[in-house]
């Protein structure tokens, strides 16, 4: 491939990859109505607290009681219970993220949308309950007998109704469970047959059940008491449709219920002092979790397992049954493993979770804010037109002012702006997606600068080369090899900054630093990669003989 072939594919390679990113950053270009809404949906920006509006709170964490060496861990459990409950809360994007100013930690969180203030302090403050529950016995089994025999007594007082001629709807809206056709008085519409469970479909597919008749027994089945009834039918055969009404009166089983399958020991996270991965024949076999427990837990575990050789004890964080080992041996040292057929990353996911209910480390609200999204729109209308005011302003310069090749920086900095864009959009399809904030703009806006400071220093070289009598191809190439040393140490000096502001930042300063270092190296890219394939490509011999399109008159033979 020759060489001006290579810089036309190198070229098209570009355009293509400004179009694409074009269209995911501003679909409107695309022109149909169809795909601006296919590519709205999936690829969207993720915008933070302030341009959104909702819930800024801010925590302290007191780890006054946690050992040095937990500090960490006892944070990240707190951070984590605290992003579980935000998420149980339905807010779509929180942000949910530990800082620290001298020796105060603090916890941050941020609920877009959210408006109610009081409710989302109320469900991140309340704390998991770690609990250890053993086997409730017999009579668990026997009160839930009860409540099932009371309800099928029920079902057949109501099946007296119904066969008595009351109406079935009205029967079916006032007593029945199911929550798919009460509100249609039991209506279940035309199904095949095999639709439903075997006892309930012999039943309404029973060629002796004749249309508009009530079923004279009740149906049994996994859901509980039925009451059938046939409206109408149609077809015949394989074809044959059956329309059908219910009255379900469920019934329960005790894996349904871990209240009354298990009862509380008075066993708890507050007693278990860790959880911890370990593995069983001395390192070498499966992976297990170690429970290690307080005194006072100790004492507790130890009767706990003495009463229960050969049965379950349950453990449950906020209700929910999390594992539930056989007990296999007395334990007396307050020292327990669980094992089972458990991965490395199951058993590390089984400790993470115990941890966050055994170390809960006590939080107390230092502030909190509310942000209106009226104040979120004008803040950022007038941030973007302020923004669209200093890029009209920077691309008039460059134009004016080095003539074609301002013009081809210019686009390449449109091309820039979809790019991040894009790269913005697509972060959400990544662990590291990236959530956009005012100081994120600030960020964008600033970045556009450097990008367009490169490009000046870029052609201030290739002007005092074209004044050294170069063509203006060599003069091009000079310009940027000479040019990149100060491009490349300016822009990692402020990467350096922007590295400092990430680690040692909290809130929109990392935001504005974490879009600027994306912003610097990206512009990088655009000024000495797209820039230069773009003008290799565009400029030929009419530059020679229009000097003029490529530098103001004068400039090109004075360095003074």
């Amino acid at each position: 491939m020759t060489h001006h072939g290579k810089t036309r594919t190198q070229f098209i390679l570009i355009l293509l990859l400004g179009l694409t990113a074009g269209v995911i950053a501003y679909p409107q270009i695309t022109w149909f109505p169809a795909s601006v809404n296919w590519i709205e949906e999936r690829f969207k920006l993720n915008l933070g607290l302030d341009l959104q509006g909702g819930i800024h709170l801010e925590y302290k964490a007191d780890v006054s009681q946690v050992p040095s060496g937990k500090v960490g861990e006892a944070l990240e459990a707190a951070e984590a219970v605290i992003e579980r409950r935000v998420n149980a809360f339905g807010v779509g994007e929180p942000l949910v993220q530990q800082s620290s100013v001298g020796t105060d930690y603090y916890i941050i969180v941020e609920l877009p949308g959210v408006k109610d203030i009081e409710q989302a302090k109320k469900a991140i403050k309340e704390m998991p309950l770690l609990e250890f529950r053993e086997e409730a016995g017999p009579e668990a089994a026997a009160e839930l007998n009860a409540y099932n025999d009371s309800n099928k007594q029920q079902a057949g007082d109501i099946l007296k109704q119904a066969l008595a001629g009351d109406d079935f709807s009205m029967l079916a809206s006032a007593n029945s469970a199911d929550p798919g056709s009460k509100d249609s008085g039991g209506d279940l519409g035309f199904t095949t047959k095999g639709t439903f469970v075997e006892a309930f479909d012999a039943v309404l597919f029973d060629e002796n059940l004749k249309s508009g008749v009530v079923w004279p027994e009740l149906v049994e089945s996994q859901y509980g008491f039925h009451i059938i009834k046939k409206i109408e039918e149609k077809g015949e055969g394989e074809g044959r449709e059956v329309r059908g009404a219910h009255i379900l009166l469920p019934k329960y089983t005790l894996e349904q219920f871990p209240d009354l399958q298990y009862k509380a020991t008075g066993l708890t996270g507050k007693n278990l002092k860790n959880a911890s991965v370990s593995y069983q024949g001395q390192g070498v076999g499966a992976p297990q979790v170690a429970l290690q427990f307080d005194d006072e837990g100790t004492t507790l575990f130890a009767d706990l397992t003495q009463r229960n050789v050969g049965k379950q004890i349950a453990i449950l964080i906020d209700g929910v049954i999390e594992t539930a080992p056989t007990v296999q041996t007395e334990i007396l040292n307050g020292q327990a493993v669980i094992t089972g057929d458990y991965t490395i990353s199951e058993a590390n996911a089984l400790v993470k979770r115990l941890n966050e209910g055994a170390l809960p480390v006590p939080i107390s609200l230092e502030s909190q804010q509310s942000i209106d999204a009226s104040l979120v729109d004008e803040a950022l209308e007038q941030s973007l037109f302020a923004g669209l005011m200093g890029l009209v302003a920077v691309a008039v310069f460059m134009i004016f002012y080095y003539r074609f090749l301002g013009l081809v920086s210019v686009v390449a900095l449109v091309f820039y702006s979809a790019m991040l864009l894009a790269i913005f959009k697509l972060s959400a399809y990544t662990p590291f997606g990236i959530t956009l904030s005012l100081s994120g703009i600030a960020g964008f806006v600033l970045s556009i600068g450097m990008a367009v400071d490169a490009n000046v220093l870029i052609f201030e070289r290739t002007r005092e080369e074209l004044a050294y009598g170069k063509n203006i191809w060599k003069a091009l190439d000079e310009g940027f090899r000479r040019a990149w040393p100060s491009i490349r140490d300016g822009n990692y000096s402020t990467l350096i900054t922007t590295f400092i502001l990430i680690g040692m930042g909290t809130g929109f300063v990392k935001g504005f630093a974490l879009i600027l270092t994306i912003g610097i190296l990206l512009s990088m890219f655009t000024a000495v990669v797209l820039v230069r394939v773009a003008l290799r490509f565009l400029i030929g011999h009419w530059a020679e003989k229009r000097p003029w399109l490529i530098l103001p008159k004068g400039k090109i033979f004075d360095t003074d």
